[in-house]
């Protein structure tokens, strides 16, 4: 546990600092959110606001049905999202389930993308409920196949029963097999947590137990990446900063669908967290068919007119 911030490795210890969180405000939270959401940008904003979008996408294909090819596809695209324009930025990451990850990295250092890393959703994604053996092996598997960044999920229902502990070292232990290399993503399900003080309380717990992100949901849940959900995330990366001076990412995903929901997210990130948090290592966007649209508006700016939808690959 953080010696800084907590006065011994107990439970009692952790529950102890969570119980100190001041409580959040929840319509104060929404109408701060309503209100930056009527913010505009210039013209030569929202293209600088695009291309940082596209750099922070994890571009994201997590179904039953996945196969070979199309992961393969789909980390083309993340290359080079716009064979026409090569100016187009590549994704920040491709994130993919644990068996597709090999498969991945290959097509990514065969088609121009060694930078671009890959992320797996490993411990038991989405539910979170498995063997502390599984998780670990999961994780390890994962990393030994090329994942250089490792999206968790947290056992709702024992935060939810008050087992904070046993979530604490269930992250703690996933970040030890991660070690410094491997970012750790930790997905704390927003839409299964119920109130945004629980939203805040498992931000704090999952930055005290070692994540170097925090992401709002699996995109399994409804709802998902919601303002204010995010804007407490937010909020929560930037007190915990001035308390430690550890930077913690914020990964929304889930629901952020068009450059419009993207830009209010930048917004938000610039508003609550600061501009430091404007750049890929802190914040990203976990998304499929967000991308696409970034990818039509771009044309718009550029061109005066939107191409049709059958311009760029459906996902």
């Amino acid at each position: 546990m953080n010696s800084t911030l907590l006065a011994d490795n107990s439970e009692a210890s952790l529950k102890k600092f969570l119980n100190t969180l001041s409580p959040v405000d929840e319509v104060g939270a929404k109408a701060r959110v309503e209100m930056l959401a009527t913010r505009s940008i210039k013209t030569s904003s929202k293209n600088w606001a695009i291309d940082l979008a596209i750099r922070m996408v994890d571009l994201t294909t997590l179904e039953g049905a996945d196969t070979p090819g199309k992961v393969r596809a789909l980390c083309a695209k993340g290359v080079y999202p716009d064979p026409t324009d090569l100016s187009v930025p590549s994704v920040g990451a491709i994130c993919v389930y644990n068996d597709m990850v090999k498969i991945a990295r290959q097509a990514l250092d065969a088609g121009g993308g060694k930078d671009i890393p890959v992320a797996a959703v490993s411990t038991a994604f989405p539910s979170g409920r498995a063997s502390m053996e599984v998780k670990v092996q999961d994780t390890r598997d994962a990393i030994a196949n090329g994942a250089s960044e490792i999206d968790m999920v947290i056992d709702r229902g024992a935060f939810l029963a008050g087992k904070l502990g046993f979530v604490f070292d269930q992250i703690k232990a996933i970040k030890e097999v991660c070690g410094e290399k491997v970012h750790l993503k930790v997905i704390l399900e927003t839409g299964e947590l119920v109130t945004l003080d629980n939203v805040r309380k498992a931000s704090y717990l999952a930055m005290l137990a070692g994540a170097d992100f925090i992401k709002t949901s699996t995109g399994k849940v409804a709802p998902a990446a919601t303002a204010p959900v995010v804007y407490v995330m937010l909020e929560a990366v930037r007190d915990y900063y001035k308390l430690t001076g550890n930077r913690i990412g914020v990964k929304p995903a889930g629901g952020i669908r068009n450059t419009k929901d993207a830009i209010k997210q930048l917004v938000l990130v610039n508003e609550i967290a600061g501009p430091e948090w404007l750049d890929p290592s802190l914040f990203r966007i976990g998304a499929s068919a967000l991308l696409n649209d970034l990818l039509m508006q771009r044309m718009k700016m550029r061109d005066g007119y939107y191409a049709s939808p059958n311009y760029v690959t459906l996902d």
